[in-house]
């Protein structure tokens, strides 16, 4: 069916917010929400069915794993598991650089914390005989890397740790100290980042994750990745630079680096240039053949293997002095507690190191679970996550979270579930115990290489400048500052930084949201903006404003600004014209205007000019207003008003002669939007209560064609307007502040004839204006209407009938027919 030309119509009664109530039965919020002590009572019940959910929910593997078909998934896992395994032997050791700390460390952080996800970790089955579990590798990660290598060098730094002889300061570090210490000061920050975790996932905190939108987090792990690089240049140049730490530290980093260009140490930029070249070709190759290779080629391995063999074979760290791997231990380490007394030190970063882990976990899972139709618990992950790490400190790990690289290849290689997890750390476990010392002779600047190459992927990030330029100009925003203060205020300040400045972008597009006036397109129910619709309608004499984002107290009155503006009222303040308003009730009946007869009082002097002013048998408000200045208390403002165009001309009716009773009165009246083009016309013989139609000319609007304006009311001034009607069908909340706020909007508009009317009111919007006592016997229900159409029929039905015969074609007022 073509969707184009489908018909439909409707014909109902007018709907407003009581009537809504008894046609759809709607419950009351006691009947919704139980006592606090039934919920209280219902969480702490304990039944079998719920025993045995709440325990499959904290150790996910007992749901999977009983039924695990070795047939199904035995040989895929196997395969992945020892392709993972590869790729974990040199980017572990890679990355423990990146950390700071002795590669050996690298290889442990490949081991337990996978192992423990294992257990923890979530997994979901789509039917009972075919499963599917999150497919992605907890391991080693470089943004991590890096911010457990800021902590580690700026509290163990070199300077801590040189080597005295006699009075004399040599110029050689203690390395065994330093690392020793370092790995504490990693273990600590590890354990109390997973505690974090722990303690975020219990407390169902796992929604943290996003707030960290994808611009800032592209935008965090591209500056990380510049910190990397930095990081890598002293292994690829073969120099030492000075450690810094803090703000700006990459700048000092670069500068120092650069004074010592004409240090470099050819063998070793040599090394680092033929490794990049290697891997980038090797690498490309294996993306050009991927369809055609069982599984990927390990490129990164077979670089460390035949680096390892040559720089054993020719003694490059004795003939050419490259730095190398160095001692690495056999056997695992046993576990031992942290050392506590760095805690305090190491809190923020851990909790940076937290959240950051969390959302790269967190955004990898998704991915993987809705490409293979699974649902992830993000607190779950949490809870998996930071176990994983708290377990892993204890083991001299170092923070870890998922690793995108080779999730793809458990992936591409046919990874099923989790075992393959299993399957790589058996991998790094034997290399650990038997293989580890067989990898003394590489050289460090093959594992930069490695590192450097790995950050490919993040260079191309560079890449979303242009493409939010098209898209988003904020979001390009969040991603510049994102990764300028995290490129010059390190990784901890800056995620601190950027996140601050993106909540504030949301504040800010709240507090400025755009307002629109809505016209009605003909033929059909529906109200849009008059802006940017050629072909809606004004309805005449009804006003129907919208604004973008919810009310509340940061824009409350920035609300109340827009729409005075949009009615073309905002140059008229409310209390000069009831000041006015009254003042001519006086003059009109021979009353001495007073402080007391006037409703708001004004200085000495407002009084003085007005009745200079009343002297002449006619002036307008706008006149008039825009000579007074308003004190009120202490505060003084200049109400500098005047004609201004618009579109909703003023009119206001005053007696020419003073009222008697055996003597007929003459009304003269201004309107217009213009001094030069005011119309001025009188009407006489009329008694209270009789009404006129103004003078028009040719170019009057339909609206003020029908206009008329009731001489039972002196003084009375009339607009354009007859009601607004204020759209909340944006809103999803709504404060005190905007209750207050809505009810002088109300009580306001009413004092000049200008009834108000709410619109596609949420239901928890019309709950929350009833807990917050908008209501009463002057603003009731029948003021909020079901939709902006219901409002604007009621409007016409009952203030609009002089105009309705011009609408009859578009909108019949029995019922909703279009």
């Amino acid at each position: 069916m073509d969707s184009g030309h489908t018909e439909y119509y409707v014909q109902r009664e007018i709907i407003d917010e009581q009537r809504l109530k008894e046609r759809s039965q709607r419950m009351d919020p006691s009947q919704i929400n139980l006592p606090i002590s039934h919920r209280l009572k219902k969480s702490l019940s304990c039944s079998t069915p719920r025993l045995k959910r709440s325990i499959v929910g904290f150790l996910p593997v007992l749901s999977w794993l009983p039924r695990y078909s070795i047939w199904d998934y035995g040989m895929p896992d196997l395969i992945s598991g020892i392709s993972v395994g590869i790729m974990h032997l040199p980017q572990g050791m890679a990355y423990a650089l990146l950390a700071s700390l002795p590669p050996v460390f690298g290889l442990y952080t490949s081991l337990y914390p996978p192992l423990i996800y294992f257990i923890f970790g979530t997994s979901r089955h789509i039917s009972i005989v075919k499963m599917h579990c999150f497919l992605y590798t907890f391991s080693t990660f470089t943004i991590l890397s890096i911010m457990i290598g800021s902590v580690t060098e700026r509290l163990a730094p070199d300077s801590d740790f040189l080597i005295y002889n006699g009075t004399n300061v040599t110029e050689e570090v203690d390395i065994i100290s330093r690392d020793f210490y370092r790995v504490q000061v990693a273990a600590a920050a590890t354990v109390l980042g997973g505690l974090i975790q722990v303690v975020l996932g219990l407390v169902q905190f796992g929604f943290v994750g996003t707030y960290l939108s994808e611009p800032l987090v592209r935008g965090y792990t591209t500056a990380a990745s510049a910190h990397a690089v930095v990081a890598q240049l002293k292994y690829i140049l073969g120099v030492s630079p000075k450690r810094f730490s803090g703000p700006l530290s990459i700048v000092y980093t670069l500068a120092d680096l650069f004074m010592l260009l004409p240090e470099t140490h050819l063998p070793t930029l040599l090394a680092s240039v033929v490794s990049i070249v290697v891997l980038i070709t090797a690498k490309e190759l294996n993306t050009a053949l991927r369809q055609k290779l069982l599984v990927p080629i390990p490129v990164e391995l077979c670089t460390i293997v035949v680096a390892t063999v040559i720089s054993f074979y020719t003694r490059l760290s004795k003939t050419y002095k490259i730095s190398v791997v160095g001692e690495i231990p056999s056997g695992l380490q046993p576990p031992s507690i942290p050392n506590a007394s760095v805690f305090s030190e190491v809190v923020l970063d851990a909790f940076a190191m937290a959240i950051v882990g969390y959302a790269i976990s967190i955004s990898l899972g998704k991915t993987f679970a809705l490409k293979h139709g699974y649902k992830v618990d993000s607190n779950q992950e949490l809870v998996a996550l930071g176990l994983s790490n708290t377990f892993g400190g204890f083991f001299q790990c170092f923070s870890v979270c998922s690793s995108m690289s080779r999730s793809l290849i458990q992936e591409s290689t046919g990874g099923k579930t989790q075992i393959a997890g299993v399957v790589s750390g058996v991998i790094v476990l034997v290399t650990v115990l038997k293989l580890g010392s067989l990898f003394q002779e590489l050289p460090k600047a093959v594992l930069a290489a490695i590192v450097f190459v790995n950050l490919k992927g993040m260079f191309k990030q560079y890449y979303d400048i242009v493409t939010l330029w098209r898209s988003s100009k904020i979001d390009l925003l969040i991603w510049l500052v994102t990764y300028v203060s995290t490129v010059l205020f390190n990784l901890d300040m800056g995620l601190g930084a950027s996140m601050g400045f993106a909540l504030l972008t949301v504040i800010f597009r709240t507090q400025r949201p755009s307002y629109s006036l809505l016209g009605h397109l003909p033929g059909t129910e529906l109200y849009l903006d008059m802006e940017t619709h050629k072909e809606v309608r004004e309805v005449p004499g009804i006003t129907i404003f919208r604004s973008s984002a919810t009310m509340y107290f940061a824009n409350a009155e920035l609300y109340l600004e827009a729409l005075k503006k949009k009615v073309n009222i905002l140059h008229l303040n409310l209390v000069t014209i009831k000041y006015i308003f009254s003042y001519m009730c006086c003059v009109y009946y021979s009353i001495t205007p007073t402080y007391h007869n006037c409703i708001f009082p004004l200085q000495k002097r407002a009084f003085k000019e007005a009745s200079q002013r009343s002297k002449r048998a006619v002036f307008s408000v706008e006149e008039e207003a825009g000579q007074l200045k308003e004190t009120n208390g202490d505060i003084h403002r200049e109400v500098e008003l005047g004609w201004r165009e618009r579109e909703n001309s003023t009119v206001f009716v005053i007696p020419e002669t003073v009222r008697t009773s055996d003597v007929h009165h003459t009304w003269m009246y201004l309107k217009g939007t213009d001094p030069e083009t005011t119309t001025l016309g009188s009407v006489s013989d009329l008694h209270d209560g009789d009404t006129t139609t103004l003078d028009s000319s040719s170019e009057d609007t339909l609206s003020r064609d029908l206009e008329r304006v009731s001489l039972g009311s002196l003084g009375k001034w009339t607009w354009d307007i007859h009601s607004i009607i204020l759209d909340f069908s944006t809103a999803n909340f709504i404060d005190i502040v905007a209750i207050k706020t809505l009810r002088n909007i109300f009580h306001d508009f009413s004092e000049i004839g200008v009834d108000i009317y709410l619109a596609g009111c949420q239901a928890l919007v019309v709950e929350q204006l009833e807990r917050g006592g908008f209501f009463s016997d002057v603003i009731t229900e029948g003021r909020v209407f079901a939709t902006v159409h219901d409002a604007v029929l009621y409007c016409l039905k009952h203030r609009g009938a002089e105009i309705l015969h011009s609408y009859e074609n578009a909108m019949d007022t029995s019922g909703t027919r279009l």
